[in-house]
């Protein structure tokens, strides 16, 4: 059986494709760089990390954007007559005042890890566009169009309008083809397709929150008239909805206890080669009450049938969705992932990313053989050069550790571990240096929704030139940091299994749930990451050398 969720973590709206035996699902990352994290499986049931779409920095200005705005809902799709992989994304840069500031862009690429084209703009009516190309050659981008004028459904209607590879530009203005299948509301992430002579529009409605689902219609031609699926939605956690009553996209009030995934939703389909049919879709899993996601939105993936009278519907009836999922039958496909632990002496572990920019910027693994030196620049807090290495949170039992070498100089220079959120919300395990200590010193700081708090009682007096090794253990609810300064084998014997001998716990322990979407009120629609970083808010030129740094799910 398929396990759900098969990417567990961040790994929001997911677009499905197949080139011949393989398959890829693109995800959304927001202010995360590089953009457009693809994985890839070739029996749908094992997913391992590929490559990143977005990796040229000069192409992707991240810098500056709002925690949650960047890069959202890319459409990754493969056309056999170009020979080219397509994605088609959204760059979000406000929604202050719900003007929703967006522009849209498609690359191509013979190859799925590249390289990729130049992007193309295309338009800038709404988010969540994705290209479909028809039978007879014609290529058609479909999106949301946004509606900000008051009196007026929010957010808006789908429409379509026709794209020319020559130009590589949209044709004309977009024609608004459908409303929603449903009185959820909030009709987004459209994906287009042909079946027997007709084209099926599957959307998202409800919201990206507990209201959230799929929903199809179908028609003769491509601009419609659109029929609405009689059993819409069609995959949801929340099969009572009630209808709309807000413009609040999270709608905890439709939470259903009954489903094990919730905010199912964001759906993309895809058929094997001996045409079984599978559709991903984002999900969410919540500690309750409060119903908080630390994880963000994961990606689960569903078996689909087609009915006589030619609808699409959920393997076993129904439309909630489940978490165990009949496999394709696919020869077993297995692939190592990447190593635990980063000596930073080998390949580059995908997984590790930064927020805005491009690591390369500011760290090497030249400098010093078998160490990352990393460049100090300014505070977690800051939206432009923040020297942040890190990889998504994809478990609630789960350890993150570093080796550390840092000889701070004034107090505005810091190098440690992090748990954060976004901008506004981490949890900071740092060496300093102290006045009224005398020198070189580790504490934890932590900003939660903006609010700074240094605590000082957490304060350890450290010798110059010791080698600091740090961890972080979460156990659902409950984080805690710990240290060690052993140089012996005890201490590294323990750090290789994040446990063991010669640790000390340090600080408080905190409340996982307050690293989520639903409580931080700055960020929303991404997810936790730990990671490690350097900070030089004074020159930017001092740097940290971290030995190696290890995460791993228990």
């Amino acid at each position: 059986m398929i396990q759900n969720p098969v990417l567990s973590g961040f790994h929001p709206d997911p677009s499905i494709v197949r080139r011949g035996d393989d398959y890829y699902i693109a995800t959304s990352t927001f202010e995360w760089f590089p953009g457009i994290a693809v994985h890839h499986s070739r029996d749908l049931k094992n997913w391992r990390l590929l490559t990143h779409i977005l990796t040229d920095e000069a192409a992707l200005d991240l810098r500056r954007l709002p925690s949650a705005k960047g890069i959202w809902a890319p459409c990754l799709s493969w056309c056999e007559a170009d020979g080219l992989f397509y994605a088609v994304y959204s760059l979000m840069h406000s929604m202050n005042a719900r003007f929703f500031d967006v522009d849209n862009f498609l690359v191509s690429s013979p190859e799925i890890t590249g390289p990729w084209s130049v992007p193309s703009y295309l338009n800038s009516v709404g988010f969540d566009p994705s290209l479909f190309h028809d039978s007879d050659g014609k290529k058609y981008v479909v999106s949301l169009e946004w509606e900000f004028r008051d009196g007026y459904k929010k957010p808006g209607v789908i429409v379509l309008q026709e794209w020319d590879c020559g130009s590589r530009s949209v044709i004309g203005y977009a024609r608004r083809i459908w409303t929603g299948g449903t009185d959820r509301g909030c009709v987004e992430a459209p994906h287009l397709y042909k079946r027997n002579g007709k084209y099926y529009l599957m959307c998202a409605e409800g919201g990206t929150g507990y209201g959230h689902s799929v929903t199809m219609g179908r028609a003769e031609a491509v601009f419609g008239p659109y029929e609405k699926d009689p059993a819409n939605p069609i995959l949801t956690s929340t099969p009572d909805f009630k209808g709309r009553d807000n413009d609040d996209f999270l709608k905890p009030d439709r939470y259903n206890p009954g489903s094990a995934l919730q905010k199912s939703g964001h759906g993309s389909l895809v058929e094997t080669r001996d045409g079984q049919w599978y559709l991903a879709h984002l999900c969410s899993r919540p500690f309750v009450p409060e119903l908080r996601c630390a994880l963000g939105r994961e990606t689960a993936l569903q078996k689909m049938y087609w009915t006589d009278d030619n609808w699409l519907r959920l393997e076993g009836g129904g439309n909630l969705a489940k978490v165990e999922v009949p496999e394709p039958g696919l020869r077993e496909y297995t692939v190592p992932d990447f190593p635990a632990r980063e000596d930073f002496d080998g390949q580059w572990n995908p997984h590790l990313v930064s927020p805005r920019t491009d690591w390369k910027a500011w760290a090497k693994t030249a400098s010093r053989p078998g160490f990352l030196r990393m460049r100090g620049q300014q505070s977690l807090c800051s939206l432009d050069r923040v020297s942040l290495i890190a990889r998504r949170l994809t478990s609630l039992d789960a350890a993150f550790a570093c080796a550390v070498e840092f000889e701070p100089d004034t107090f505005q220079h810091s190098a440690g571990l992090a748990l954060y959120y976004d901008n506004m919300n981490w949890v900071y395990l740092r060496i300093y240096t102290s006045d009224s200590l005398g020198g070189k010193t580790l504490a934890l700081m932590r900003v939660e929704n903006g609010e700074k708090t240094e605590l000082s009682e957490t304060r350890v007096r450290l010798g110059a030139g010791k080698r600091v090794f740090m961890k972080c253990r979460i156990r659902g609810r409950s984080t805690q940091f710990y240290y060690s300064l052993d140089e012996g084998e005890a201490g590294v014997s323990g750090l290789s299994c994040i446990g063991g001998e010669g640790w000390s716990a340090i600080g408080p322990v905190w409340d996982t749930s307050l690293f989520s979407d639903e409580y931080c009120k700055f960020g929303e629609f991404t997810g936790t990451f730990a990671g490690i970083c350097c900070t030089d808010t004074n020159t930017h030129t001092k740097y940290a050398d971290f030995d190696w740094f290890e995460y791993r799910d228990l």
